[in-house]
């Protein structure tokens, strides 16, 4: 029999739905805009505008720290990056460069440290005691 730390189910419950709010807030902000834009000179940019990148990554920082303040840090880390890597792989597959796992594992990376910070940087708060004033 296993002895230690058990993980309730609701804690465990909450990884896969945080996972699928990032699906969800991908495809809301990304997954609309597939086109290129052609440029007069001949360049191409997108398919993402910076507003709808920016708008995904207000989306993202909301969604972890409403986790990581509820108390489901490993949702608020795993989830979010989880959720996010499998959108960003299914949106980027048919990249016909092949190139596209390159941009998948930095994408993976910087979420993965970015919700890891922010989720130290919300439960090292939260334990902090009340400092003493002095009167």
């Amino acid at each position: 029999m296993r002895k230690g730390p058990r993980i309730p189910a609701p804690h465990l419950l909450s990884i896969p739905l945080q996972a699928a709010a990032a699906v969800v807030a991908w495809a809301a902000w990304l997954g609309w805009d597939q086109h290129r834009d052609a440029h007069p000179d001949g360049s191409e940019t997108g398919p993402y505008a910076a507003w709808q990148v920016i708008g995904l990554g207000l989306t993202l920082l909301a969604l972890t720290h409403w986790a990581a303040s509820r108390g489901h840090p490993r949702a608020a880390v795993l989830g979010t990056t989880t959720g996010l890597t499998a959108a960003a792989s299914y949106d980027w597959s048919d990249d016909a460069s092949g190139l596209y796992m390159i941009g998948v594992s930095l994408l993976t990376l910087t979420t993965l440290t970015t919700t890891t910070a922010l989720t130290l940087a919300l439960t090292t708060s939260r334990r902090r005691p009340p400092t003493p004033r002095g009167d």
